[in-house]
């Protein structure tokens, strides 16, 4: 589907009006790209921390981040672990193995933190251990999974083209999740990451024209997010559909 700038500037004040109201949002789609919202009115995006609890240790982190931010984490132990190391492991595809990437020490009052800096895009398996003379399972906590982003700046369409089929043939309304590229597969999943704002939706459009921006947010994943203008987000592409 074609859009000039021209049009996109010229339906800028309609569409602040339309993101003024808000809208349901529900993360990702089917594989061959886009999804309506449902009628709930809260957006069920993923936000905020995200947690597991083992027998010996617990870890607590962002679900997001950005690429070359540094990745917080933090847990408990009990207090007999005062003094002990806690190792944060990413779990390596290449090797098949978990891959330390963090160490902290707990605090007295069975505390830790650990911090590392995100190097690479994608979705990763993160856990803590504590470590001990013996290594054990029961010393490790459950996987948490932390999607890294992208940024990049975006934008968002959308009045004066409903009920238009979008290039990946979707009918093209208010309430319909996804995004636009230039390039990737339609049905592509992509996580969206914008002020602690998480939602996943696939590629439904080509697009957008505008020089400097790589994605397009149709107006139900831009409510879903409370992006109103074009602004730097995050993006990862998770996975693309099977054509």
């Amino acid at each position: 589907m074609t859009r000039s700038l021209g049009q996109r500037t010229a339906l800028c004040a309609i569409v602040v009006a339309a993101l003024a109201v808000p809208a349901a949002a529900a993360a990702g789609g089917p594989s061959n790209g886009g999804a309506q919202a449902p009628d709930d009115p809260q957006p069920t995006t993923t936000q905020g921390m995200i947690s597991a609890s083992g027998s010996q240790v617990t870890i607590t982190a962002r679900a997001g981040t950005m690429l070359r931010k540094r990745v917080r984490v933090r847990g408990s132990a009990p207090a007999s672990a005062t003094g002990r190391t806690v190792a944060i492991q990413r779990f390596d595809d290449a090797t098949q193995s978990w891959q330390a990437v963090a160490n902290a020490t707990v605090a007295a009052d069975g505390t830790y933190r650990a911090r590392w800096r995100a190097r690479t895009v994608g979705q990763f398996r993160i856990r803590a251990v504590l470590l001990s003379s013996r290594a054990s399972a029961a010393n490790a906590t459950p996987e948490l999974s932390i999607t890294v982003h992208r940024p990049a700046v975006a934008t968002w369409y959308g009045p004066g083209f409903y009920g238009h089929r979008t290039a990946c043939g979707q009918k093209l309304t208010r309430r319909l999740l996804g995004v636009a590229h230039k390039t990737l597969p339609c049905g592509t999943e992509v996580a969206v990451l914008y002020h602690g704002r998480r939602i996943t939706v696939p590629v439904v459009d080509r697009g957008p024209f505008r020089r400097g921006t790589a994605y397009d947010l149709t107006v139900a994943t831009a409510q879903a997010l409370g992006f109103t203008h074009t602004a730097r987000l995050g993006a990862v592409r998770l996975r693309t559909a099977d054509r």
